[in-house]
């Protein structure tokens, strides 16, 4: 397995590290050792899958407050995808920057996203599967988003977006000192979930 750090702090590009001869290829797609090598957590406890129709759907910008731990692993097992994460950590050295990589079944990069990160994806196929695998369970009281949009964050999107839920359309703006606020109280135990 091949890590490619991104701007994200603790946010890596996995791609993999293929032995390849006539028959085609073999490579491994998760090691422990190997993410812990790299200062990440692999204790992976669920696992998703989210199938998309159209070209053109966007999912997203989803995150957990704390004190949710879900880092995730995500990649592409059908079509392609323009992933992407946004950091809403106050702590970190690169607050609200973001960053976008395409997972392809051909390319068959994964994205490990740190918790605290905000996340989405837009389609760039008909009929894209979307795998992850989460180290913390799904709380849904912790489930929150913001705006896929939000000129904050300045993300370039390199198609139209034509599929998008209502939930996921009308996200609020991401709100600085308010968002900055509940994070760090909620990563010192005074707060989390809606």
């Amino acid at each position: 397995m091949i890590f490619c750090p991104t701007p994200v702090a603790a946010a890596f590009a996995i791609d993999l590290e293929r032995h390849a001869d006539r028959r085609g290829f073999f490579a491994r797609t998760l090691c422990a050792r190997e993410f812990a090598s790299a200062g990440l957590d692999a204790n992976f406890v669920q696992g998703s899958v989210s199938h998309n129709d159209r070209r053109g759907t966007l999912r997203g910008l989803h995150f957990q407050w704390p004190p949710s731990r879900e880092n995730k692993l995500v990649s592409c097992g059908r079509g392609s995808v323009f992933d992407v994460i946004v950091d809403l950590r106050p702590d970190s050295p690169s607050y609200l920057g973001h960053f976008g990589v395409v997972l392809s079944d051909e390319n068959r990069r994964a994205l490990y996203i740190p918790c605290g990160c905000a996340h989405g994806f837009l389609t760039l196929a008909d009929h894209v599967e979307v795998n992850y695998l989460m180290t913390d369970f799904y709380r849904p009281e912790a489930a929150d988003g913001v705006r896929w949009n939000d000129p904050q964050f300045a993300i370039t999107w390199p198609e139209p977006v034509v599929e998008i839920i209502e939930r996921d359309a009308h996200y609020p703006d991401f709100d600085e000192p308010s968002h900055r606020a509940r994070f760090t109280a909620a990563a010192r135990g005074a707060g989390g979930g809606r």
